[in-house]
């Protein structure tokens, strides 16, 4: 009750002035020019971001340095509050502000440095890619089709996820698998990765294999001192399993009910 009271004192205090108000809409007003101005070098036939031989927007200059976009959008957003607050005057106070927001990653550092031994040593033993492989071998050996073996596969995939966190390393060893038994199995490759998504994204939030985790334990513990990888993960466990059953209904209905494409030109069954 002493943690509730004290976080709520908090966020009482946390009320915006006028002043903040007014560099919330200007900040606002400037990220809608900053799209307005970005949307013309791509959304036209012409656009100067766009590839230059094929005219699309895959492997464009603009998908290339999508990462420059990113850090202009949130340091001219920033830069206008700041200046309609009055807590940049200047550009001195610009860089001031650069190691100060830095500090609230110093919890981060210090909690991935022991994160990453665990998951180096656990990478070492291949248990996730032996339980991946157990995995395809029981999904197979069930004998399952239609929504009854999609279900199996995405809690198959949400399970490998809490012990192989990344998505593109899960993949790599779970594809070769899964991709060309389900294609016998007369399914697509569109439809199954659809499938292994929901899977591999629901239980993100509560495994401390994700790479982000430790960020997010730095995070709230800005809020609730003291707050451990257990406390955090029964907080998020409903939301997880909520996400998981109604992705897989959701998915269930799509595919299997309404026979909807998964995206353009995607087709839902594999004739070989």
């Amino acid at each position: 009750k002493e943690q509730q009271v004290a976080i709520q004192a908090e966020l009482s205090n946390q009320q915006l002035t006028e002043q903040e108000n007014k560099g919330l809409k200007a900040a606002g007003l400037a990220a809608l020019l900053f799209f307005i101005g970005l949307a013309f070098t791509v959304v036209p036939a012409n656009g100067i971001l766009l590839n230059p031989d094929t005219g699309k927007l895959a492997g464009s200059p603009f998908l290339q340095s999508i990462v420059a976009f990113i850090f202009l959008f949130f340091a001219l957003t920033g830069i206008v509050y700041g200046r309609v607050v009055g807590t940049m005057r200047n550009n001195n106070a610009v860089v001031e502000a650069m190691p100060y927001s830095m500090t609230t990653m110093s919890a981060f550092l210090v909690l991935v440095f022991f994160a990453a031994q665990f998951v180096a040593y656990f990478k070492w033993t291949n248990l996730g890619a032996i339980s991946a492989v157990l995995g395809a071998e029981f999904l197979q050996g069930l004998g399952l089709t239609g929504p009854l073996l999609f279900g199996c596969f995405i809690l198959i995939c949400a399970l490998i996820n809490l012990m192989l966190g990344s998505a593109s390393a899960q993949w790599a060893i779970t594809a070769p698998i899964f991709v060309p038994m389900l294609m016998l199995v007369g399914y697509s490759p569109e439809v199954i990765q659809a499938a292994y998504r929901i899977g591999d994204s629901a239980t993100n939030m509560i495994t401390p294999m994700m790479s982000y985790f430790g960020l997010i334990i730095a995070v709230a513990d800005k809020y609730r001192h003291n707050i451990g990888i257990g406390t955090m993960i029964a907080m998020m466990l409903p939301y997880s399993v909520a996400f998981l059953c109604l992705w897989t209904l959701f998915f269930i209905v799509w595919v299997f009910l309404f026979q909807i494409p998964v995206g353009p030109g995607a087709a839902l069954f594999f004739s070989h």
